[in-house]
């Protein structure tokens, strides 16, 4: 090995602690972080100097972008010229800054994510609002360091009088930590740092009365003040943003949703391909088309509602699975004095605060050396025009321009010194600065006697002479308010408060971004009035829902109105009242069960089919809806601990579990209840534990029994028998729970050909489960087999369905009391072919639409 070389050993994993903490310190402090106080990274810094030097002000001309780049380059960012030109660019966005600092001319991209043109083709220059972050830099306002080469100095900070960092924001990964800083309303900032200067001991929630939250550069609108509240508490929060959608009504009674804002950073184009994405994949139902329509007049996108889908639902399923919504997690990371700190509202203010008093004390001792020297000069002017015959007939009577200034420094021309020193003396003490003094001996400084050489002739006229002192005394003011400056602290803040309501008055301007005071993961339901539906479910599976009042209520024997324009093959099997909020259990004949919100199910009007239930549920097409139950809040333990589901089979077997069991939903459903062979659900009823339970027979039989005979069982039971059938022809056909203390219900049966009627439910003994029952309708031939039994009020309404799809509305109080072994009255006429399909209690409906009443006498039949 070579005598002047050496190998030193050294522990790897030391070496690479130290190594990589190096470079983590050099990418937090030199790239990924910004300055709290300028609120700029470095290379966002130099973009900003370096197009100043260049001298691309607001009100110059536009240079080429490859002309700012190469400047950048070459002297301060010794980096790819991407990180450069990109940077560049976002300076440009509108939709990026709240505020741009850069004024572009050319392609610098778009919402879409449209790459900007290259650096050749585009031109720029500083914004206007870039002039007050760059002002006074040349005051010694700000620190200097060398550059990459030690050639240039650049500064280490700007001395903005834009709180950019909180009107900007900024983003970027370090090593090891992140920030995420949003933007805000500049006025808003402005009346919060001038709150914070009046009482620097406000309250964060007093600053919240000026900074209210971000304002995004896109708009949008902020749900809840929670998260805002808790970043500008800590530092840390999460905000959740909204685009700004409008459902809209066309000429053809269609919804469209026309979105005019979206998030912050969210790429329009990648969202509108999102949303079509959802609708080929069917995770959203009910849209038809998806445009985007945005111009240079603004954003648009219009999402075309299917004509029985609710555009509220289909807009609350874009908040939800569409970057429509978005959520920001706020880090506000910033170097405070080289270090990263993380910052609340309260502290990002403040350091702003400090760093303003600190560039106005700075800027106010270079103006006072630059005042002092000039009227340390002007001492020495006004000396040559008190003795100016004598300076003239020195600097005529010297041999060289250094003999005259040699001569005027050491005073010459002066007869009595000690009327001089009496005259002068403390005007040339009180204008002397560390760099201007006036040697010990001599009467002037070196400075003083150039400048008298320097004097122009013009200079020596009356006039002139006057505006000599008169600057001399205007510049002694300027030097008493500069020294009064950096004496009082009270008048440095008075300065920065003029200097940010001059800032507000120029750039402020209103606020962008919404906010909405409920919180941000807001349900459909807020979107969803809770009205009153009447849901509809076919023989062959078609589900509707539809307003509960489009249906009216007819007298008793009336001929009914068509509810739906069905299929020959297909008639109404279940129809039943429920709120847009409520949850909807539907149970398969083959004892599945499966959940839906109301709002999902299509709405439609009473004379529509509705849509097939398959593309809704994950339902096999063998398989079809036999009952349901509407539950409030799936969320509710004691509820769910508390309630049962009572369920009963075709076969007469009945089966009891928690509703909590079916309290979690699954897109594929659960298995509720086991079916036996040749058997199929028939109805599934909640009950609190007390119920008394009855189940009817086709053969016109009814049991009762008590809900405590049925011991609680898990979701895979088959359960036990319930009612004894008679004859292998006979099944069951309803299932009811009633109360034994509400005395103010009652049971009432129907029967296939339109008989029905009503009767205590105390006429049918209590037995044990298992039993037939007793008599509960005389069954003949004209009344048909019994085909519904229902628990009832007086101020219920009935909604009756045929096969052939008529319906009927009436009221409760029109079917007669009698007793259980009677054959009832007649509520619908039939034609020969139809018979009663469904049977629906309903609440009374106290308005009446009579234009569309159809006429027909009353009939009543009663044996």
């Amino acid at each position: 090995m070579p005598s002047n070389q050496r190998i030193i050993p050294v522990n790897i994993e030391d070496q690479m602690k130290s190594a990589y903490i190096d470079y983590s310190m050099s990418v937090i402090v030199s790239r990924a972080l910004p300055d709290v106080r300028d609120g700029l990274k470095p290379v966002h810094r130099r973009v900003l100097y370096g197009m100043s030097e260049l001298g691309l002000t607001y009100g110059k001309s536009h240079k080429k972008s490859a002309r700012i780049v190469g400047e950048v380059l070459g002297k301060y960012h010794p980096h790819g010229d991407s990180s450069v030109y990109d940077t560049m660019v976002r300076m440009a966005q509108d939709w990026s800054l709240r505020y741009p600092l850069v004024d572009g001319q050319g392609n610098f991209g778009s919402m879409d994510g449209d790459s900007p043109a290259a650096m050749r083709y585009t031109e720029a220059r500083l914004q206007r609002i870039a002039d007050d972050i760059l002002a006074d830099i040349n005051k010694d306002t700000v620190d200097f360091s060398l550059n990459f080469d030690d050639t240039l100095e650049e500064p280490t900070v700007l001395p903005t009088k834009i709180p950019n960092l909180l009107v900007n924001g900024a983003s970027g990964i370090a090593v090891g930590m992140a920030t995420n800083m949003l933007p805000h309303n500049l006025r808003e900032v402005v009346d919060g740092i001038i709150a914070m200067i009046d009482n620097p001991e406000i309250t964060i929630e007093e600053l919240m009365e000026h900074v209210k939250a971000p304002d995004f550069p896109t708009g949008g609108i902020i749900y809840g003040t929670a998260g805002v509240k808790e970043a500008f508490e800590t530092g840390r929060g999460r905000i959740v943003l909204r685009g700004r959608a409008e459902i809209q009504t066309d000429a053809r009674e269609r919804e469209t949703i026309v979105i005019s804002e979206i998030p912050y950073q969210v790429n329009k184009a990648t969202l509108v391909a999102k949303i079509a994405e959802l609708v080929n994949d069917k995770k959203i139902e009910g849209i038809s088309d998806v445009r985007d329509e945005s111009d240079r007049d603004g954003l648009r996108i219009v999402v075309e509602v299917k004509r029985d889908a609710m555009g509220s639902v289909v807009l609350s399923k874009l908040f939800k699975y569409t970057a429509l919504q978005t959520s920001y997690g706020v880090n506000n990371v910033a170097l405070v004095n080289g270090r990263p700190r993380i910052l609340n509202l309260h502290d990002l203010i403040s350091e702003f605060i400090k760093f303003r008093i600190e560039v106005i004390v700075r800027r106010a001792r270079y103006d006072l050396r630059k005042a002092l020297g000039r009227a340390h000069i002007l001492v020495g002017l006004l000396v040559a025009l008190d003795y100016l015959d004598m300076v003239i007939n020195l600097i005529r009577g010297s041999g060289t321009v250094d003999e005259a200034k040699n001569g005027l420094m050491q005073g010459d021309f002066i007869d009595d010194k000690d009327a001089f020193w009496k005259k002068f003396g403390l005007l040339i003490e009180e204008a002397q600065t560390e760099e201007l003094q006036v040697a010990e001996g001599n009467v002037l400084s070196e400075e003083q006697a150039k400048a008298i050489l320097d004097l122009r002739l013009q200079k020596l006229t009356g006039l002139e002479r006057d505006k000599v002192r008169a600057e001399y005394d205007e510049i002694q003011e300027r030097i008493a308010y500069l020294k009064a400056i950096l004496e009082s602290e009270e008048i440095q803040k008075d300065i920065v408060k003029e200097e940010l309501a001059e800032v507000r008055e120029k750039y402020g301007d209103d606020r962008r971004t919404e906010i909405t005071y409920e919180e941000g993961d807001i349900s459909i339901e807020d979107l969803i009035s809770d009205d009153d539906v009447v849901v509809t479910i076919s023989h062959l599976g078609y589900i509707k829902r539809t307003p509960a009042s489009e249906y009216r209520t007819q007298s008793r024997g009336g001929r009914g109105a068509r509810g739906s324009r069905i299929r020959e093959t297909d008639f109404i099997e279940h129809m039943f009242v429920a709120t847009n909020h409520n949850y909807l259990l539907l149970f398969t004949e083959m004892g599945k069960c499966h959940w839906l919100r109301v709002y999902e199910i299509p709405e439609a009007n009473k004379n529509s089919s509705g849509r097939v239930i398959q593309n809704i549920l994950s339902l096999p097409k063998e398989d079809k809806v036999r009952a349901y139950i509407i539950i409030k809040d799936l969320t509710d333990e004691d509820f769910l601990n508390n309630h049962y589901i009572m369920f009963g089979t075709r076969k007469g077997i009945v089966k009891k579990t928690p509703v909590e069991a079916y309290s979690r939903p699954r897109v594929g459903g659960i298995n509720a209840i086991t079916i036996n062979d040749g058997d199929q659900l028939l109805e599934a009823r909640l009950t609190t534990g007390d119920s008394e339970v009855f189940i009817a027979t086709r053969s016109g039989n009814a049991i009762r029994f008590n809900e405590s005979a049925v011991r609680p069982m898990g979701r895979n039971a088959a359960g036990v028998r319930g009612v004894s059938l008679s004859g292998s022809k006979d099944e069951a056909v309803g299932m009811i729970c009633i109360d034994p203390s509400d005395k103010e219900v009652a049971v009432l049966v129907v029967s296939e050909k339109g008989l029905s009627k009503r009767s205590d439910f105390e006429e049918y003994r209590l037995t044990n489960r298992g039993g037939k029952g007793v008599k509960t309708m005389q069954v003949t031939k004209k009344t048909g087999d019994l085909i519904a039994i229902k628990a009832v009020r007086e101020d219920d309404d009935l909604m009756i369905t045929s096969r052939l799809g008529i319906t009927i509305r009436m009221k409760v109080e029109d079917i007669r009391v009698m007793g259980r072994a009677t054959q009832g009255v007649k509520v619908i006429r039939l034609d020969d072919e139809d018979d009663i399909a469904d049977v629906a209690v309903m609440p009374a409906e106290e308005d009446v639409d009579d234009e569309q009443i159809v006429d027909n006498e009353a009939s009543s039949e009663e044996e």
